[in-house]
């Protein structure tokens, strides 16, 4: 089986020369409207719902559009994620320092004072931290991440309302 680049992302061919498998788009289908797109980062969040519905469409009927969106909330979330993971982990290192009993042997290898090592570690995690909450504010306010989680949340709270029987349902509304 033999593969080329053509204007699909990926083409196989068999021995006879004929196409095979299936070819996914790498081109928009609008190239005006999925230039607009790609220039919001495929956000159309802060737009008047009346402007929103062309691109709403477009999105719907363009495969490269919708997946170059997908890819855009996957990268804010993991960004946001990540960064609170760091502040967790930053948080956790400033609660055990003081707790730690291999930093007494450290100093004493090292010739510090114990207290001398625990700030120094301390500012060291207190740095981590505010870099940290400064990052997870810039992904919070440039990336529509907050709004597309916020999203999901209601989505699934709906799957799960639905899930609810009708005589539990009742019972929560009265």
């Amino acid at each position: 089986m033999d593969f080329s680049l053509s204007g699909c992302a990926l083409v196989a061919f068999d021995e006879g020369g004929r196409k095979v498998g299936t070819c996914m788009m790498s081109r928009c289908t609008d190239s005006v409207v999925g230039d607009i797109l790609s220039s919001w980062r495929y956000d159309i969040s802060g737009i008047s719902p009346e402007m929103r519905v062309d691109y709403e469409e477009h999105l719907e009927n363009c495969p490269y559009c919708r997946s170059r969106q997908r890819l855009h909330r996957v990268i804010d979330v993991t960004l946001i994620g990540l960064s609170t993971l760091s502040i967790v982990v930053f948080l956790l290192a400033l609660a055990v320092i003081h707790h730690v009993e291999p930093l007494r042997t450290w100093s004493v290898v090292m010739h510090l004072e114990h207290t001398q090592l625990v700030l120094t570690l301390q500012a060291a995690a207190v740095l981590g931290l505010l870099a940290s909450l400064v990052a997870w504010v810039l992904v919070a306010v440039a990336t529509p991440a907050p709004i597309y989680l916020t999203g999901v949340a209601i989505e699934q709270a709906r799957v799960l309302q639905d899930r609810i029987p009708e005589e539990l349902r009742s019972r929560l509304r009265a």
